[in-house]
């Protein structure tokens, strides 16, 4: 048992599970806009289970290929998949598991979920060559969660409404510009080992302004979001406490690089948790 325990602790460590926290709300905010309240315990499950297994196998499959890197970054030497706690034909089963459970639980969601779970996971894996050839890196990872609302939407309606779409945007350049902010601690390391990225390439003072462009366009998608979908007084609330973390994020980063870590972890989690509690409110009618 004990092995057991250390194993899975292990996997969790791998693929950071605490870090779903930035899927799941935006997810769930698609979820109850689409059903207007709430969409049963059903899919309660199914959609926690396909996020859960979706980001397992992008994580997963992202530590597999960049071992040859992470092995040479002092801030990821220490990762499992590094160090020799797992081995990489562990974290290819691991992997294919989850990339077999996503699909398996899309077909039990409904047909459109279920025919698009396999070019879901095409663009969730593809991030992981990006930064070999493209600078774009931190975009595609913002797809990649920016699919989660459209997902959401997806599961409950079996159709895309027009009011995911900026949802989804906003997730994308809210998602693009934290990981502008969180690559600043690669910067050298990318640029000698030919790696892309807009740190490596442009330099911080450029990365901080393009994050913070980034975020102000996420604002401005989650307003229209709440127009379209026809919100009320909690979701105006919710785009403005996201609009505060957001340059409180920047103030962070600016003031102290050594705060990236604080400005991603604890306030992006903050802003997902916060606003999806507000759009229930707004859904409740209190």
């Amino acid at each position: 048992m004990k092995r057991l325990a250390k194993r899975l602790r292990d996997f969790n460590e791998l693929v950071m599970f605490q870090h779903t926290v930035f899927s799941l709300p935006f997810i769930f905010i698609a979820m109850v806009v689409s059903a207007n309240g709430w969409f049963g315990f059903k899919l309660l499950v199914l959609g926690g289970l396909a996020a859960i297994s979706a980001r397992n196998t992008a994580m997963g499959f992202n530590r597999y290929v960049d071992r040859a890197y992470d092995k040479y970054n002092p801030r990821t030497a220490g990762r499992p998949s590094v160090d020799g706690r797992l081995d990489g034909g562990s974290i290819a089963i691991f992997t294919a598991i989850n990339a077999i459970a996503f699909i398996a639980v899309a077909y039990f969601i409904n047909d459109l979920a279920f025919y698009l779970s396999l070019p879901i996971l095409a663009v969730l894996m593809s991030y992981s060559y990006f930064k070999r050839f493209s600078s774009m890196a931190h975009i595609v990872l913002g797809v990649s969660l920016g699919l989660a609302p459209i997902a959401g939407a997806i599961a409950v309606n079996g159709y895309i409404p027009l009011w995911s779409i900026p949802l989804s945007l906003g997730v994308m350049f809210w998602v693009a510009g934290f990981d502008l902010l969180y690559s600043l601690q690669d910067m050298e390391f990318d640029k000698t080992n030919g790696l892309h990225s807009i740190p490596s390439k442009y330099g911080s003072a450029a990365t901080l302004k393009i994050s913070a462009v980034f975020h102000i366009l996420s604002v401005l998608l989650w307003s229209l979001f709440v127009v379209q979908a026809q919100l009320g007084i909690f979701a105006y609330a919710a785009v403005v406490f996201s609009a505060l973390m957001l340059g409180y994020e920047h103030y962070l980063v600016r003031r102290d690089f050594t705060q990236i870590d604080r400005a991603f972890f604890t306030v992006n989690g903050y802003l997902g948790f916060v606003f999806i509690g507000l759009i229930i409110l707004d859904k409740v009618g209190l």
